[in-house]
């Protein structure tokens, strides 16, 4: 099929069925705010306040029990299966630190972004040494990173202030909610790629035996998702230096830099106050500046190829850039950042599954969106370090497994997709991880919410402004 009619695929199938996704979220996220206003009582409100902001920090010591040995289990092949999906693992790990390990969920939201940034940093050392498995390109799409990191980072902002105000048992709703329809879309993505797959091997294997050679068979997409086109062979520091695009790693970290320093000087101000407000609004304009910058770019390079003919895509979605797509991807991007924000995560459960959505192979969008993640889980960490949110040894401890899993995973699927010829298994993995996440953060936010009904506790909206 031709570049016009993926495009045209894409946007009569998936573009509906992404959208139906979005109002199904919408509708029942708000059926869920609705009923948490109907339980926000002021008098309730004012006689927990002194309650609430006492909140006890709870570090148990790292020592060599069960419960340490559930972690480095739980972790290590959350950490494994969580990158190569490229959904990071947090809503596994925010309960598995919580209720085995005995972490308060502040703490274990911390530590979890230990775990989420050394399973990314060791996954994106072992793609940045790993080929594109059909293209002359890097196996990170650089344009997609830049396009969605900067939204995905004021996201990540929003969430972090919604928490403060958002009841536990709501948070876990609409978590639920988010998780179960991205697990199922994903899930169906996975079954249709699997046919696929299946599809090509059984007609390649008939030419095979008719011609006694190798030969690539026109699908229903552009590039079959493991048959290789003419690539140049390069050998590991070759292959490394091609992946690594200075030029978007340097933009990248520019708005990294900035985000940090504005939530570094945030922590110092008191909160509600001019200063805290003005730094936090300050965030708006950087990311959505640098999310402009990319959008126009990609966007004018769509336009400039579609008037010359040329139907090739811009980077390794199949979609035609318009302004539509690009506010759409900004609103994903935003939404992927505030459940990360509210659940300790690195926004992947979004990310991850949208690029596969607007027609990102399922190799490069696993090493996009844990690029992406290392960033915002960095960040994350970085600012909780200076804030003493987690205890040290704990952390070193979990980061050094989740750094041995990012890469061992990453390794041994990838080679076990190459064997199998099912890139499809990719795709598994990620519904796999984002519906255990669903479980998991179901288990403990019904735990909790019947805990606080047994004993009266108020269950509507908190102040913001006395934490």
């Amino acid at each position: 099929m031709s570049g016009t009619g993926i495009i045209s695929f894409w946007e009569k199938g998936n573009s509906m069925k992404i959208r139906g996704l979005i109002v199904y979220f919408l509708a029942a996220a708000s059926v869920a705010i609705a009923v948490a206003f109907f339980f926000s009582d002021e008098s309730q409100h004012n006689s927990i306040k002194l309650k609430l902001s006492r909140s006890t920090r709870v570090w148990p010591k790292l020592e060599a029990n069960w419960r340490t040995a559930v972690a480095t289990t739980v972790g290590f092949l959350g950490s494994a299966f969580g990158t190569v999906g490229g959904v990071g693992g947090g809503g596994i790990f925010v309960p598995m630190l919580n209720l085995v390990v005995g972490f308060d969920t502040k703490s274990a939201a911390a530590l979890s972004k230990c775990m989420i940034m050394g399973a990314s940093m060791s996954s994106v050392w072992y793609n940045l040494q790993v080929q594109h498995p059909s293209k002359d390109v890097p196996i990170i799409d650089y344009n997609l990173a830049l396009l969605f990191q900067p939204m995905l980072m004021l996201g990540i902002t929003i969430g972090v202030e919604l928490s403060v105000i958002f009841p536990f048992w709501l948070i876990t709703i609409l978590i639920i909610i988010l998780f179960l329809g991205t697990s199922s879309r994903s899930f169906f993505r996975g079954i249709q790629m699997w046919k696929q797959e299946t599809i090509l091997k059984r007609e390649t294997q008939e030419q095979e035996d008719k011609s006694n050679a190798a030969t690539v068979l026109e699908k229903d997409y552009e590039v079959p998702l493991l048959v290789k086109t003419e690539q140049t062979q390069r050998n590991g520091i070759e292959t490394f230096l091609f992946n690594l695009r200075l030029k978007g790693l340097m933009v990248l970290m520019t708005v990294w830099l900035s985000f940090l320093a504005l939530q570094l000087l945030k922590n110092n101000s008191e909160v509600c106050s001019t200063s805290y407000w003005t730094l936090n609004i300050l965030q708006v304009p950087i990311a959505v500046c640098v999310y402009a910058w990319e959008a126009t770019k990609m966007y004018k390079e769509s336009l400039s190829r579609r008037q010359s003919g040329n139907m090739e895509c811009v980077c390794e979605a199949s979609i035609e850039w318009t302004p539509t797509q690009l506010v759409f991807c900004a609103f994903c991007g935003l939404l992927g950042g505030t459940v990360g924000g509210l659940l300790g995560s690195g926004g992947g459960f979004i990310l991850g599954p949208l690029l596969l959505e607007i027609g990102v192979i399922p190799q490069v969008a696993s090493a996009t969106a844990t690029f992406v993640m290392m960033f915002s889980s960095s960040l994350s960490v970085v600012e909780f370090y200076f804030l003493g949110r987690f205890p040290i040894p704990f952390a070193l401890y979990l980061i050094s497994v989740s750094v041995l899993a990012g890469f061992w995973g990453q390794c041994l699927v990838r080679k076990l997709v190459k064997f199998l010829g099912r890139a499809s298994l990719i795709v598994f993995i990620l519904s796999s991880v984002i519906f255990a996440s669903a479980l998991t953060m179901g288990y403990v936010g019904a735990t909790k919410s019947i805990k606080m009904i047994d004993n009266h506790e108020y269950m509507g909206f908190l102040n913001f402004c006395t934490r």
